[in-house]
């Protein structure tokens, strides 16, 4: 897991489909537009100039965190992926972000080839649907 892939709002590009894309691998919030899906390259978070003027870079800085972006990007993440943006931010907070990163492995590593499960999709790339790798 690479701490560069880690986005202001606390998602983890690191399991995102757009960046375990093969042929042409998103770089993740901070990286580059090439392979990035058009909402990411559009987020407000990533842009915000308050976010921006922090010193971690992450929003849990900000004097009105949690904005209203990041609380419906936290609902949808957690109604159709099963994780938080807030919980996540909260945990690198208090914990720091290479505790943040060790968690993650952990949890989005395929137990049958090792490789990263994907939260977008709920499954190891590798294995496909079905394969040990499920989350």
């Amino acid at each position: 897991m690479d701490s560069k892939l880690i986005a202001p709002c606390g998602m983890n590009c690191n399991i995102c489909r757009g960046h375990l894309y093969r042929r042409k691998p998103c770089a993740g919030c901070a990286g580059g537009d090439i392979g990035k899906p058009a909402a990411c390259k559009s987020c407000l978070v990533t842009i915000c100039e308050q976010r921006k003027a922090s010193r971690s870079g992450f929003c849990y800085e900000c004097k009105d965190y949690p904005c209203r972006r990041i609380k419906d990007l936290d609902k949808r993440y957690r109604s159709k992926y099963n994780m938080s943006m807030i919980e996540n931010l909260a945990f690198i907070k208090e914990n720091g972000l290479e505790k943040f990163l060790q968690k993650e492995e952990k949890k989005w590593t395929c137990q049958r080839c090792g490789a990263v499960i994907s939260c977008h999709i709920g499954y190891c790339m590798n294995c496909g649907p079905g394969g040990a790798g499920e989350n």
